[in-house]
């Protein structure tokens, strides 16, 4: 079977959605990425269309909180708009059986839909629960079960919903002869699978999910990853503090001199910050000299390490800590960050705190909470169990396969 995947093209999405083709395609699938110059290394068609997240970058990596989501949200739907258009072509000239869709590119699915192709949705990023059950994961709140909580939640998706609005996005739904409920932006999600990669262990309980949604475990293989050059020789053998906030929401100096500043509180630790391509170590100013700065790191190798991973609570970036059994000290900053964040807080793996409390201070005391209290390692690692029994990307394949209606070869890696 040929197999199309759709997914935003940053690192964050592209890393898992390749592993999870890439054990796809070890089952003899053939997989092709749509709307992607470069799939670490798997075949791809960039399409003739803009990428207006990639185009907007700079802009986006110095917002946060709601101003953030908004411009981002407006984004991701104009992507969608301008697919829509193309996307007919690009399937017919693929050839493609079946569509694999990240489900944060709202509304891509109207295409398939419309053309009668199936299609799967697999999140990447954190999951969104419409049903009001859970928070929405754009926003932080605690999860709770009373009856305010619920319309508290509700409240959410339908502001979220409102953010959503493309003119362009529901008259091709229209002209499709689609009846979409919009107030629902999980309305139009796949009926026959809907995966998200992270563990059931990490998410909050709910009973209300769809028979097709399924926890499976991350997408992550190690493999497919440009080589980073990184200085491992100038790492000291002290507890390492491996710190990063993505490669979106980076575009923060002042955020990356306080994390440098509260790690020098820690005098027997050694900090290695990855800043993104937004700005140049040199405007971080100056740092311990035991401290690393780049610009990239080689993250999965660096958390094999890691006492505490310091983190804008990105998705991969968490569960590739919980994989290593890694606490984490979360600061995030918006999209699904704060529902992640929740469950860092809900789960005790690490202790959150936020930009407007960001000093050097009370970073460091933070910090030092993480690193003293075996709780937040203890429970990182009963995780981390989790996520080696579950083993994600082939319980994700399985039911990619099974619900396409392809038979799993036993024993299939």
């Amino acid at each position: 079977m040929k197999l199309g995947f759709i997914c935003l093209n940053l690192p964050g999405h592209l890393n898992p959605m390749t592993a999870l083709a890439r054990h796809l395609q070890a089952r003899n699938h053939e997989v092709v990425f749509l709307y992607s110059s470069s799939a670490n290394g798997l075949p791809c068609v960039a399409g003739n269309d803009r990428d207006p997240i990639n185009e907007n970058r700079p802009e986006v990596s110095k917002l946060q909180g709601e101003d953030a989501l908004g411009f981002g949200l407006g984004l991701l739907v104009q992507r969608t708009e301008a697919m829509l258009k193309s996307m007919p072509a690009m399937l017919e000239t693929t050839g493609v059986d079946a569509l694999i869709i990240d489900p944060i590119q709202f509304y891509a699915e109207l295409a398939p839909m419309k053309l009668g192709i199936p299609y799967i949705h697999a999140a990447v990023a954190l999951h969104c629960d419409y049903s009001g059950y859970t928070p929405l994961s754009v926003y932080g709140d605690p999860h709770q079960t009373t009856p305010e909580a619920i319309v508290r939640n509700r409240k959410g998706v339908a502001k979220f919903a409102k953010m959503l609005h493309n003119d362009g996005v529901k008259a091709y739904a229209r002209d499709a002869g689609f009846k979409i409920d919009w107030e629902n932006p999980g309305f139009t999600y796949s009926k026959i699978a809907w995966l998200t990669q992270t563990p059931s262990e990490f998410d909050f309980e709910n009973s209300h999910w769809p028979s097709q949604f399924h926890h499976t475990g991350p997408f992550h293989d190690g493999k497919g990853r440009e080589e980073i050059k990184f200085p491992w020789e100038r790492l000291t053998g002290e507890p390492l503090i491996y710190a990063s906030m993505g490669t979106i929401l980076n575009g923060q100096p002042e955020v990356f001199r306080t994390i440098a500043a509260a790690v020098a509180k820690h005098k027997d630790t050694q900090l290695v910050l990855s800043i993104g391509d937004q700005l140049q170590p040199e405007q971080i100013g100056p740092v311990p000299s035991n401290a690393i700065i780049v610009k990239r790191a080689p993250q999965l190798e660096l958390l094999k390490l890691a006492s505490v991973c310091l983190t804008h609570s990105g998705l991969n970036t968490v569960l590739e800590s919980l994989a290593q059994g890694v606490p984490q000290v979360a600061i995030p900053v918006t999209f699904d960050q704060p529902g992640i964040a929740a469950r860092i807080a809900h789960h005790k793996t690490g202790v959150v705190t936020s930009l407007d409390k960001l000093t050097a201070a009370h970073l460091s005391s933070v910090l030092d909470e993480v690193l003293n209290d075996a709780t937040y390692r203890d429970n990182a690692r009963q995780i981390q169990k989790a996520i080696v029994k579950t083993n994600g990307l082939s319980v994700a394949a399985d039911l990619v396969e099974q619900s396409l209606g392809v038979a799993t070869v036993a024993g299939a890696v």
